[in-house]
Parts: C-alpha cells; sequence; structure tokens
C-alpha cells in the first residue's frame, strides 16, 4: 500500500484529533475507495490505544432513499448515526468521491428534506466529537476536475501531507491582522458587499477538522450585510451546479438571488428555513496547492487566491449566531480581479494577501 495513506493518517490521528488511549473512535468510510486511508487510520488508532469502531455509507445508498423514500424517510435523521456521535470521542469522516451528477434526477424539494435531516447529524458532530472530514479522491473525481488520476492523486497528497503546525504560525499572524479590524469591504467583479465583524474572530483552517486544509474564516453580522456579489465558480450542492449566482442583501435581509442554470434549486435551497438564506461564513482561500475548481467544496473553498461565503449555519467558534440545517459554501475567483478592505485599509488584491 503507497505510504503515503500511513503518513496521512498519521497525521489524522496524532496531529488533527490527538487520540489517546481508551478514546472511542468512529470511523465513517464512505465509498469502498476509501478502504486504504481507512485502513491506515484504523490501524494508527489501534495503536494508539483507542477504541475504533467503523460504519460504512455510500451516496448510492443515499440515492436509493431519495429515489424511493416517502417524504417521512427522506426526513428521518438516522438513529444509530446520531448515537454514534453521541458515543464517540474522536469522528472521522473518511469520504470517497462520486459521481457528481448521481443526484441530477431527485427532486430539488426532496434533497431540501434530506438535507435538513442530515444538518442534525452535521450539528452532533461539531458537539459532542472532536473531528476531521476527509475527500479522498477516485477516478469520477479526476474525471469531474477535468484531470487524470495521478494528477488529482498527486494533488490531494501534496494538498494534504503538509508541516501543518507550521502552516498555522503562519496564518496565525494574518488573523492576528485581521481581528484588529470591524467592517469587511469586498469588491470584484458585479460584486460590492459590505459587512461588520465586530464582536466576530477570524479563525483559520489548519488540518484539524478538515483535510485538504487552508482557509481563514469568520462570520458575518448579519444585521451589517449590504450589497451585492457575484460568482465565477458554479455553487455545487447535492448534485446541482447552480451557475452564475448573484445574491443582493439589505441590511441582512436577502433581497435578490438569481443564477443563469438551475435558479429554482437555488431558491429553494434559500427557503429551506429561516436561516438559509443569510451568511453563516466569509472566507479566504490559503492552500496554494490547490490549483484548479474540482466541483468539491472540500478542495474548493481552499483554492489559494478565492473566497467564498456559506449560506445558513454559521460557527459558533467564531461568535457566529445564524442557525440553520444548510452550510452552504460558494466559490468566487479572486486570483485575477478583485480587492477586500478592512476599516477601508486594502488587506487582499488578486488573490494574495497583502498583511
Amino acid at each position: 500500500m503507497d505510504k503515503r495513506w500511513y503518513q496521512l493518517a498519521d497525521i489524522l490521528v496524532n496531529y488533527s484529533t490527538e487520540v489517546k488511549a481508551g478514546e472511542r473512535v468512529m470511523i465513517a468510510m464512505r465509498e469502498t475507495h476509501t478502504l486504504p486511508l481507512v485502513r491506515a487510520v484504523y490501524e494508527t488508532c489501534v495503536i494508539n490505544g483507542a477504541q475504533v469502531q467503523v460504519q460504512f455509507l455510500s451516496d448510492y445508498m443515499d440515492h436509493s432513499l431519495l429515489r424511493y423514500g416517502n417524504p417521512e424517510q427522506i426526513g428521518h435523521t438516522p438513529e444509530i448515526e446520531a448515537k454514534g456521535m453521541e458515543w464517540a470521542d474522536v469522528y472521522f469522516g473518511l469520504r470517497g468521491a462520486h459521481n457528481l451528477y448521481e443526484f441530477a434526477d431527485i427532486d430539488a424539494d426532496r434533497l431540501a428534506n434530506y438535507r435538513r435531516a442530515m444538518g442534525k447529524i452535521s450539528d452532533l458532530r461539531w458537539q459532542k466529537t472532536r473531528w476531521c472530514i476527509v475527500r479522498v479522491p477516485n477516478e469520477d473525481f479526476a474525471q469531474q476536475a477535468e484531470t487524470d488520476i495521478e494528477t488529482i492523486t498527486d494533488l490531494f497528497f501534496d494538498s494534504t501531507i503538509l508541516d501543518w503546525a507550521a502552516e498555522a504560525k503562519r496564518w496565525q499572524k494574518v488573523t492576528d491582522a485581521l481581528n484588529q479590524g470591524v467592517e469587511v469591504r469586498v469588491v470584484g467583479r458585479n460584486t460590492d458587499l459590505r459587512f461588520s465583524v465586530e464582536g466576530r474572530k477570524w479563525l483559520f483552517g489548519d488540518g484539524r477538522m478538515n483535510l485538504p486544509d487552508g482557509e481563514i474564516f469568520t462570520a458575518p453580522v448579519n444585521d451589517t450585510l449590504n450589497g451585492r456579489i457575484a460568482f465565477e465558480f458554479p455553487g455545487v450542492l447535492g448534485g446541482r451546479l447552480v451557475h452564475d449566482i448573484q445574491l443582493e442583501w439589505q441590511n441582512g435581509v436577502l433581497v435578490s438571488a438569481s443564477a443563469s442554470k438551475n435558479e429554482d434549486f437555488l431558491k429553494r435551497i434559500l427557503a429551506s428555513d429561516e436561516g438559509a438564506s443569510r451568511l453563516g461564513e466569509f472566507a479566504i482561500g490559503t492552500n496554494y496547492g490547490i490549483d484548479r475548481f474540482c466541483k468539491d467544496i472540500f478542495y474548493d473553498e481552499k483554492i489559494g487566491g478565492t473566497i467564498h461565503i456559506a449560506l445558513g449555519r454559521s460557527y459558533p467558534v467564531c461568535g457566529g449566531k445564524n442557525q440553520s440545517a444548510i452550510h452552504w459554501d460558494i466559490i468566487k475567483d479572486m486570483r485575477e480581479e478583485g480587492a477586500i478592505y478592512l476599516d477601508g485599509r486594502k488587506v487582499f488584491e488578486k488573490g494574495k494577501m497583502l498583511v
């Protein structure tokens, strides 16, 4: 087996989550091609003295539920997954890639119902466990990223097997500077968006909760949100590509939402619950080892030089207040055009931090 799987497992177990003897570890294995990483993580946890359980999940089985299940079945929160979050001290979500269009034949209302149910599992994971999520590429992933399997596999390892402690020191200096400011303004193509971060924290992703990682993020004060934003990359959710999204807020209230493709799906997601049309997150991608849009949020939100917003649920660790079953990240490319200002001072331009 490729030794890089064990290098990555060492990071996940001994750095990201710091698994200790006697702790209970849940490994959620999603799709069969994640087995090499599941095996390496399992073995490393056992060596550390942990009690380990493995759970198998699959988007293909989820598709069967969404296609043939009734609304009660689709909206049901799985008890075993919920109890697993209560049982575990540490949770690893080792998620495989799948056909991007696996859910293309599923009605948007059914998808939204399912997302609400699974959002409750995510809430429990955040509340009850130390956790880390990994997306493992395969041939399908390479195809949607418009490259070959060798290239995408190397990108995966190059963007995950890093000295994350050194990365943390690097980005701590940036977040310290950002935490001195209050008003954020984002300008770019068809974009001029302002919001306050007063009382909120800027934090950075340093390989502890996601791999690949590499983002600086905060939670906007929604009542101060004014202006518009347009996205060069499509929003990706539930197998839907929503192209040319444009959003506009006035004093935190969404007043306009449009897309050139799948606009109806966009509006249904925004109407999922009260918090779905508000901002849960604003972030800057800092992993320059990821240089292509892969149509997968675990990679795309980390692309060095991009920004993203998340509609819906915010991170309490940032001081965020917005609650929703939805957390949908949408990426904007700022590498060729765009800037971020903090209290009127330019802190980011054309894909590079200036602080």
